[in-house]
């Protein structure tokens, strides 16, 4: 099992940022892809970005490409969404999840994931 709690959500004005934090515990964060989706009032869960068990490879949705970042410390089972110029549908409930397996490589789809925090709001005010 792995179990994942998500925090760093608030309410920012349009532009500016916001860092959130996934910490994981239970099996070897290390050998986990971890991924961050999104959800909206009313939406479906929206992929954000991927980052892969090493760190060494990341991928981004279209629209947060050069605004968000994911990053990763494997020593502190953490992994991170750096968010930059938000904008107000950027709004929703941020989840971190984790690959199904070790050394797997999900991508896009939610249920490439076996494991998920409880999420953390996000509102972008204009």
């Amino acid at each position: 099992q792995v179990q994942l709690v998500e925090s760093g959500g608030g309410l920012v004005q349009a532009g500016g940022s916001l860092r959130l934090s996934c910490a994981a515990s239970g099996r070897i964060f290390s050998t986990y892809t971890m991924g961050w989706f999104r959800q909206a009032p009313g939406k479906e869960r929206e992929f954000v970005a991927v980052i892969s068990w090493s760190g060494g490879a990341t991928y981004y949705a279209d629209s947060m490409k050069g605004r968000f970042t994911i990053s990763r410390d494997n020593a502190k089972n953490v992994v991170y969404l750096q968010m930059n110029s938000l904008e107000p549908e950027d709004t929703a409930v941020y989840h971190c999840a984790a690959a199904r397996t070790p050394y797997s490589l999900p991508y896009k789809g939610a249920d490439e994931y076996g494991y998920w925090g409880q999420g953390t709001q996000v509102t972008v005010s204009s």
